[in-house]
């Protein structure tokens, strides 16, 4: 058996604190070097087994699992808002997707297919698909239903095993999920460790672990490819992003601040493809900025604005804020630490940035719109396609050449026109750069998760004649 290279690690707790009250939501064990081993273990054990069942049986457990989902849906949606903060609409939403995900999965599954050509009048190739072994899905907080659905959904349809490490900032979620999906599957199908950095690294140096599934940070995404390089494990991850919005002279400029505000303060920009910087026209720049001012005014005096995930992310957040107003940045609106518990943080529109402030650099992920003015849409292009990420990019315009000179410049996952969270269902995205690798999502995941093999079938030659027979 194959046991982690690093000395037993003591168990730990993890904490959280509500980030809109301030109160405690409970406290739960991490797992430690024998429960991480054990749930390789036993999700390895199981695996030939699961492989073995038809293909048309696991899309049936999938549809199970779906249900058991719906049924669990409040109790779920009620942990994802007090630990994450998210809204409670959101956090319907993110389980009805996660549910939708499941049920997609469950019909693409089975019709999942190779591919044939054909050779002489007696000889053929096919390709067969087989499951790579245990995957090891590591989810993030910002989604965390719908996401994990989409990784553990592609995985068992396909006749993968999952060992789940759901983020350490909604434990309790996570382990609840994994014990409603559970209830629908077949033992150790499907196992769930709580825990943070520690026991992510622990299922990333198990050479029985043959697939790394995360979406989450760079930093994180980083190391598991190094990991990769170790075990030979597959990786598929989905990581930082730092996506830019460029504005058009040709568009409304009302309309561009309503899309730049749902790009940049929906969830609180706790988006994987939030807004994070933005580039518009100087012909319309004044009338933009007037208009994003209301729109971030409007979001954080809500009825119930929602906070970031906590406050140490807050202090980031603000961080990065208050270094571009210290280095010329104007703030027009927010920027400020509320009084009161939680972690809220006002929305906020920074202008006069420039591309060597972090804030355009790199990821902010709160609820934050930096505006440079540029001179001309391709300057503006010019601007977004400088950068290390390559997660999403939206352009805003009404001219079809300035549209296809975007999709042609911008090296991203995703180039959306004209809807800042526009796509249609079941699509995929393969991020390049510091953004991660492989596809995510839609009918290309199942192939991520499986192996290819490619036979070739031909009829013997009689000894006698030569002849084929």
């Amino acid at each position: 058996m194959t046991t982690v290279d690093q000395a037993t690690v003591r168990r730990t707790e993890l904490s959280v604190v509500d980030p809109t009250t301030g109160e405690p939501v409970g406290t739960l064990p991490t797992a430690g070097e024998n429960e991480v081993v054990d749930a390789v273990s036993r999700a390895h054990a199981a695996q030939a087994g699961w492989a073995a069942t038809p293909a048309e049986q696991r899309g049936a457990y999938l549809h199970a699992m779906a249900d058991a989902l719906a049924g669990a849906a409040e109790e779920l949606a009620e942990l994802n808002r007090r630990e994450t903060g998210k809204l409670p609409a959101d956090c319907r939403g993110g389980i009805e997707a996660g549910i939708g995900t499941l049920r997609q999965y469950a019909e693409l599954g089975p019709v999942h297919r190779g591919h044939s050509l054909r050779g002489n009048d007696l000889a053929a190739d096919y390709t067969v698909t087989r499951p790579r072994g245990v995957v090891a899905a590591l989810t993030p907080w910002n989604d965390p239903v719908a996401v994990a659905m989409g990784l553990i959904g592609a995985a068992l349809v396909t006749g993968n095993t999952v060992v789940h490490k759901p983020s350490e900032r909604n434990p309790h979620l996570g382990l609840r999920l994994g014990e409603v999906l559970s209830s629908a599957l077949p033992e150790n199908v499907l196992v769930t460790v709580t825990g943070a950095g520690d026991v992510g690294r622990m299922l990333t140096a198990d050479e029985r672990v043959n697939v790394y599934a995360h979406v989450g940070s760079t930093a994180t995404g980083r190391d598991i490819a190094r990991a990769a390089t170790g075990t030979g494990a597959h990786v598929i991850r989905e990581n930082g992003g730092n996506d830019a919005l460029v504005i058009d002279e040709t568009v409304d400029p009302a309309w561009a601040a309503s899309q730049a505000a749902i790009g940049c303060f929906v969830n609180a920009g706790q988006i994987c493809t939030s807004v994070e910087r933005v580039y518009v026209h100087r012909a319309i720049a004044d009338e933009f900025l007037t208009a994003l001012e209301a729109e971030a005014d409007a979001w954080t005096n809500a009825e119930t604005p929602q906070p970031v995930v906590d406050r140490p992310h807050r202090d980031l957040v603000h961080g990065q804020v208050t270094a571009a107003v210290e280095a010329g940045a104007q703030l027009v609106t927010g920027g400020q630490l509320p009084d009161g518990p939680g972690a809220h943080y006002p929305a906020t529109v920074l202008t006069s940035c420039t591309p060597d402030m972090e804030i355009m650099r790199e990821e902010t992920f709160g609820p934050v719109a930096p505006v440079q003015v540029v001179d001309s849409f391709d300057e503006g292009l010019e601007r977004a396609a400088d950068d290390r990420y390559g997660l999403a990019a939206t352009v805003l315009t009404t001219r079809l050449d300035r549209a296809l000179r975007a999709v042609n410049g911008l090296k991203v996952g995703t180039v959306k026109v004209n809807n800042v969270f526009g796509g249609a269902p079941g699509g995929a995205a393969q991020p390049h750069g510091d953004s991660g690798e492989g596809f995510g999502y839609g009918p290309e995941l199942l192939d991520e998760m499986t192996t290819t093999s490619v036979v070739h079938l031909e009829f013997p030659q009689s000894p006698d004649n030569g002849e084929q027979r």
